[in-house]
């Protein structure tokens, strides 16, 4: 019983990593073959004249990304079945320190080797793979700083909240549900305590309160029915070339933010595009339904941890103690795979919200336009253009930017948009 239990974990994991991995392959392929076949189209709509430059962007951080989850994974089988694990665990118990202690250093534990194991891919990925293609605008210094302080703000977080789980299941007769309460308070917490507590330790946010950008950003306000002081420009140049906006929170708490780079790479109308977009969001409820779908999904995870820390066969392989804390992180092994797998559940809704999204932009600013700044967003970033269907299923919670393009004009000249998806570009 005891080896077909790690069998069976080891093959759940190394099952769903090759399958993502024979996905990204997949992908690569498809991507570089339609980029080539649609070049012209890539260089006079986006602006891209070195498509090649785009296709080896794409080959580095998939590449680098797949390294990095084949080494973690192997390296959790080396830790989880060589006896380390089990050492580690022998050695909290040993200090007979209260649960919640005991449970406060093995997460605090986890938390520190992760972004320890982390590292030499970090700096691959900033200082080679965004450095070469010219994204990088970080010093060591600056990205060992934001690292140490990433890793403190990691066990701020996670510590309390899985020692407040692990008391639940001590003392609490249905500690599923007290959990998953748990975990809806904080998504909803941290709606207010990202923007507003969290962001600001690493980037510096100017508000935007005057100039032609303020009027602009008024304008779409106007025309959104949307009132909200709050509009941030953050620095995002400090650390990267890369260019974006988000909408967080809600009530007197909302907030709009754009970047730097954003602002720099667009012209006005552009942006104002953008803003209607992440405006859209909000005016359609989709903040709450994603809080919503959140719910759902801890739902269904604290139901299945429920019964996996309870029972006496998650503990056996790894000859460790039913202990709360080892249970959950134990029971999170399991469950992980199945998240991935079920992505495209949260896929399809976040594409119908960025669709909805889409449209209220064109209608509200301009159909060219919007279709402008997308391609400027394609081209500064150098976006995955034309993913392979299969791998969108399971990537993508936005659509492809060709795609958006192609439906964000029909929608600007009064057509109604084709329901398409797949790799084709727009003619």
């Amino acid at each position: 019983m005891v080896s077909l239990v790690a069998v069976g974990l080891v093959a759940l994991l190394v099952g769903t990593e090759a399958f993502f991995t024979a996905l990204s392959v997949l992908n690569l392929r498809h991507e570089e073959a339609t980029v080539r076949a649609e070049r012209e189209w890539v260089q006079s709509e986006l602006g891209i004249e070195d498509t090649d430059e785009l296709l080896d962007y794409n080959r580095a951080t998939t590449g680098l990304s797949l390294l990095r989850q084949w080494v973690t994974l192997g390296a959790l089988v080396v830790v989880l079945f060589s006896g380390l694990f089990a050492d580690a665990v022998s050695a909290v118990e040993a200090t007979g320190w209260p649960l919640a202690a005991r449970s406060a250093v093995f997460f605090g534990g986890l938390v520190v080797a992760k972004q320890l194991f982390d590292v030499p891919f970090d700096l691959v990925n900033t200082f080679v793979v965004e450095e070469i293609f010219g994204f990088n605008e970080q010093s060591l210094g600056l990205w060992a700083r934001d690292a140490v302080l990433g890793t403190v703000v990691g066990l701020a977080v996670t510590v309390p909240l899985l020692t407040a789980v692990v008391w639940f299941v001590d003392n609490v007769a249905y500690w599923p549900v007290a959990a998953w309460l748990l975990f809806v308070g904080f998504v909803l917490a941290m709606q207010v305590l990202k923007p507003r507590v969290i962001d600001p330790l690493f980037y510096d946010f100017t508000k935007i309160d005057e100039g032609e950008l303020r009027e602009a950003v008024d304008e779409v306000f106007e025309r959104a029915g949307f009132a909200c002081e709050q509009v941030y420009e953050m620095d995002y140049s400090s650390r990267s070339s890369h260019s974006s906006a988000y909408f967080v929170g809600f009530g007197r708490t909302k907030r709009v933010v754009l970047f730097d780079t954003l602002i720099e790479d667009m012209s006005v109308p552009e942006v104002q595009s953008v803003l209607a977009h992440e405006l859209a969001h909000w005016k359609n409820g989709h903040i709450w339904k994603f809080i919503g779908l959140a719910a759902v999904r801890f739902g269904v995870v604290f139901a299945v941890l429920g019964y996996l820390v309870g029972a006496d066969w998650l503990y056996a392989p790894f000859a460790v103690p039913a202990t709360a804390y080892v249970g959950l992180a134990l029971a999170f092994l399991w469950v992980l795979p199945f998240q991935r797998l079920t992505s495209p559940l949260d896929n399809f809704l976040s594409l119908k919200y960025e669709r909805e999204a889409d449209a209220f932009a064109a209608e509200t600013v301009d159909g060219e336009t919007m279709a402008d700044a997308l391609a400027n967003l394609a081209a500064e970033n150098l976006a995955s253009l034309f993913p392979h269907p299969w791998y969108e299923t399971f990537h993508y919670d936005h659509p492809p930017i060709p795609e958006r393009m192609r439906r964000v004009r029909e929608i600007g000249t009064g057509g109604e948009p084709a329901d398409e998806s797949g790799p084709q570009p727009a003619d």
